[in-house]
Order: structure tokens, then sequence, then C-alpha cells
């Protein structure tokens, strides 16, 4: 008898292609795919919550499937710990009704992103944040990003080359704190487009640098024009945190 299992999954994405699987390149789907049959017994083909790009980080990324495997759901973690690469784990497993989808049962998903501070770089910090020398201020980025929760089209903040869906998304909370050299950057919403939350960091720190106000990011949000907005920041700040069903 077929079960549907729910697994939640983190993972350094440094060395893979972001989540989905490519033809071309090494991407985490392609990893789980390979290497759980090794616990369930059969060939497995995975659905994601989120589709993370290339170097991009989660702590709770949510894959669902279904198995005839009997394992029982709390003994994955343990099982899947040497059988899978030291930077992809499993968290926690449990299983869920059959008609439960890892994205389409999704109610909304948190993102973070993570600016390293300081004069020189770290090294230990390269893959993990974006590195910038000058101080920006944090409270100015906090004021503008309350900008974004509410519904609101955020086609200045869609990347070109992804799904042509409704750039219409509702954001639930957004904030920006500092802890010593790492700002960061914190969005909870029931949607998101391709790039979005990168866009929408690229765009805050120039009002933390002081380039633009809080009105003109307001703005540039209304014009639903992607070239008013900033660069796209780089994929390594960022994380799937949690996805909330």
């Amino acid at each position: 008898m077929d079960r549907t299992l729910k697994l939640t999954v983190a993972y350094d994405g440094t060395n893979y292609h972001g989540f989905q699987r490519q033809s071309n390149a090494l991407a985490i789907q392609e990893v789980l795919e390979k290497r759980l049959p090794k616990v369930f017994g059969h060939s497995i083909k995975i659905n994601g919550a989120a589709r993370t790009d290339s170097g991009v980080h989660a702590y709770g990324q949510v894959i669902t499937f279904s198995t005839t495997g009997l394992i029982p759901a709390d003994k994955i973690p343990q099982a899947t710990k040497t059988i899978l690469p030291d930077d992809i784990v499993i968290t926690r497993a449990e299983e869920v009704a059959s008609d439960f989808h890892a994205r389409f049962s999704a109610k909304s998903k948190i993102y973070i992103y993570r600016l390293h501070v300081s004069e020189l770089p770290n090294p230990f910090q390269r893959n993990y944040t974006w590195h910038m020398r000058k101080k920006p201020n944090v409270l100015d980025m906090h004021q503008a990003i309350q900008v974004i929760i509410g519904e609101h089209d955020f086609s200045t903040f869609r990347a070109a080359g992804g799904a042509p869906i409704n750039p219409v998304r509702t954001m639930l909370n957004a904030a920006c704190f500092q802890d010593n050299e790492i700002v960061e950057v914190m969005i909870h919403g029931t949607g998101f487009l391709y790039h979005m939350v990168r866009n929408i960091v690229g765009t805050l720190v120039n009002v933390g640098w002081g380039r633009i106000t809080v009105l003109e990011f307001e703005k540039i949000l209304a014009g639903r024009n992607r070239a008013l907005a900033g660069i796209t920041a780089p994929p390594q700040g960022l994380y799937l945190k949690e996805v909330f069903y």
C-alpha cells in the first residue's frame, strides 16, 4: 500500500545548481532521487515546495513523494544520514494524506537574506552572505520593507525568465535587523516570483545607502517596472527558512 511522505530538508546549496533537477548540472532533487531509493527500496519521484536557485540554501525545504517502503517515518532522518552527502540533511519526516503536495498545499513561505557588512570580507561567510564594505542604515531598510506587506503587484521585482504567472502576491510580514556584522532581511509571503526576494534586497540596499528614499522605494514597487529597481542580490545570501501548510 502506497504511503505519502512529507520530508523537511536542510541543505547548503553552494555545490548545487538549485533544487530542481537539471539536464546538464547537479541539483538537490537529483541527489535525493538517486540516494533515497536505498532506504525505500524503489525509485521515487519527489515534489519540492520551492525551486531554489543555484547557490541558494534552505533550512526548511519540503518534499513529498509516494512510497511502498515500510520504514517508519520517525526513523527516516537517521536512516538517510549515511546515504546523503554532508550538505543535505533530512531533518524531519511524517506521513501525510495522499492528496498532500509539497508545493500546491503550501500556504506561505519565509525567506531570509543575509548581508555581511565589514571592511574586509570573511572567507567563511563568502558562500553564505552578500559582503559589502559600506554600512547601510538598517532602520531605513526596515521602514522601506514595510511597504511590501499586503497584496501588491510585484512586477517591479520579477526577473525575466520566470514562469508567466500572476504577479500579484500577498506578503504577510517583513523586517530588517542587524546582529553585529550580519544584516538579515526576512520576508514571509503566500507566494513569490522569480528572483523576487533577491531583487527586493538589491533595491533595499539602495535605501540603506541613502541612494533612494523610503518614499521612492514605495514608488518603485508601484511602478511595476523592473528597470526602476536595484540589482539582483547574489544567490548565496538567500535561505528558504520555512514552509507553512
